[in-house]
């Protein structure tokens, strides 16, 4: 934990000892904990603010305000930054409330190598609707290159990576805060090193960040650091290793490697951070376990059709149940939305393999998976980390928090329950219950570093002149409540959420308040 700096207690007894009384606020907090996001120690101080900004810290009790609250207890803190946020269903759910509800103020999305586009027409769009929660976003490299190429397998010619230049110095004039890359995923998977660099090189002329879906999380993942850790030093761009793990049972572990790797690039002057959701089950598409070949220009059911090339398919799936993502264990993979047979969501591979009379072996999950793909695919969580890498991912000093959620809402699915509870979880069982890191360090870990990494200078931190997005909740009582069978479950503890200035939450009910905005990257100077 950071000490007080002796600016940060000339301020708060600046604050304390100065007369407010005369201030005239909108909303007045009084007699709470402040944890201002820098990871230094709480004080006792009480909160204005008027309009969309916070204008006073300190001694406020005879001041007058339209609305006060009173924080006795209760920890107030900046509002939580999600840095890895799935928005897609956005126009649907504007009101993003399994955000909210976790304490969320700003999401940031576009992860993983899709976003929106065309980019600035979407974030226009977004403008007009009448968000609940702050959003910004990253331009996606996957979404760009099949834009350009498609889903093809080669290299692009000089002309189609001129193109693809151009899209994301679009998209960065348009406020995009960096580019993210899918590299595991189709058409990420089939760029070379040299192809993001390039791109790359665009987002960090304008000042933007790289945050990186490594190319492999399993076996792979030690060369796929290595390859992030290049990208940052040719491109000369901060990286984040989003959603950072270890995946399959072989690497449980790697994590006191990898973080090494880290700390061995950032003494020699790379910026490379990471963010993490607090989970041992990671979510994607039934399509992980494919081999990416065999997905190639959209052609898997024309190759399942040929007996020998479905063969080395299947040879490709089961290696990745018993060495990857599948644990081993056909128990392990879980199914979360399955648009073709909904009596599927929230069982196993297992049990799929059980009701179809089959042998429960790894071939026949193999089969099933072949199946699943061919009739659409599926929404997938798969129980292949370790507790142990969690937690040691997590207290490192460069760690953020990201839910790499989806906005969810009750009865639409079985989702992870990431997407309603990875912010309380990490204050309720990793801080209150486990003791992995302080308190004062995950809010930093949530807030202050987050907006650090996206060079918001005004969000972030509570501070006078900062914008008003404030999450007040009870230190003592806040815990996630979804779980891997009963997902659709808010979370308890979180007594207010401010927004622009708005509430948002107001003593644990939600209110449908269109307070949020979408936030631009300002170009470079």
């Amino acid at each position: 934990m950071r000490k007080p700096t002796l600016i940060s207690i000339l301020l708060f007894f600046f604050f304390t000892n100065c007369s407010q009384n005369n201030l005239d606020f909108d909303i007045l907090i009084l007699n709470g904990t402040i944890y201002d996001g820098t990871g230094n120690q709480p004080i006792q101080a009480d909160l204005g603010i008027k309009d969309d900004q916070i204008i006073a810290i300190g001694n406020l009790s005879s001041s007058i305000a339209s609305r006060s609250i009173d924080a006795k207890g209760l920890a107030i803190s900046p509002g939580f930054i999600d840095m890895h946020t799935h928005l897609e269903p956005l126009m649907d759910m504007p009101l993003a409330e399994s955000l909210v509800r976790q304490g969320v103020t700003l999401a940031l999305g576009g992860p993983d190598g899709g976003s929106p586009w065309p980019f600035g027409s979407y974030l226009d769009s977004l403008s007009k609707m009448g968000l609940e929660v702050n959003v910004a976003y990253l331009i996606g490299h996957n979404t760009i290159r099949k834009e350009v190429m498609g889903l093809e397998d080669r290299e692009p010619t000089s002309d189609e990576l001129e193109l693809m230049k151009k899209h994301i110095q679009q998209a960065m004039n348009e406020g995009a805060f960096g580019i993210s890359t899918g590299l595991k995923y189709l058409p990420g998977t089939f760029a070379k090193i040299d192809e993001v660099i390039e791109l790359s090189k665009v987002a960090a002329n304008e000042k933007g960040i790289y945050t990186s879906h490594l190319r492999e999380e399993g076996l792979g993942l030690l060369d796929a650091v290595r390859e992030a850790i290049l990208i940052s030093r040719e491109a000369q761009i901060p990286v984040v290793l989003t959603h950072h793990k270890a995946i399959g049972v072989k690497m449980w572990g790697a994590s006191t490697k990898t973080l090494s790797m880290v700390d061995s690039a950032r003494k020699i002057g790379l910026d490379i951070m990471m963010d993490q959701y607090p989970y041992t089950a990671s979510h994607t598409g039934i399509s992980v376990l494919i081999p990416s070949w065999a997905m190639e220009g959209g052609d898997f059911a024309r190759r399942i059709g040929n007996p020998v090339l479905k063969d080395s398919i299947k040879k490709g799936i089961i290696y990745n149940i018993l060495n990857d993502r599948g644990g081993k264990d056909l128990n392990r993979i879980q199914f979360s939305r399955v648009e073709w047979d909904q009596s599927l969501e929230g069982k196993t591979l297992q049990d799929w393999v059980e009701r179809e009379s089959m042998d429960p072996t790894i071939e026949n999950g193999a089969e099933l998976v072949i199946q699943a793909q061919l009739n659409g695919g599926t929404g997938t969580i798969y129980h292949a980390m370790d507790e142990s890498d969690v937690e040691r991912i997590m207290k490192h000093p460069m760690t953020m928090i990201g839910s790499d959620g989806r906005l969810s809402r009750p009865g639409d699915g079985q989702p992870h329950p990431r997407a309603y509870g990875t912010f309380p979880r990490v204050l309720g069982y990793y801080v209150r219950e486990k003791k992995i890191i302080s308190l004062s360090e995950a809010i930093h870990k949530m807030t202050g570093l987050s907006a650090g990494r996206l060079a918001l200078s005004d969000r972030g931190l509570i501070k006078v002149g900062n914008k008003a997005d404030i999450t007040i909740f009870d230190p003592e009582r806040i815990i996630d409540k979804s779980t891997f069978t009963d997902p659709h479950q808010y979370p308890e503890g979180i007594e207010y959420v401010i927004i622009n200035g708005k509430i948002a939450i107001d003593k644990g009910k939600y209110l449908a308040v269109p307070a949020g905005k979408v936030i631009r990257k300002i170009a470079k100077d």
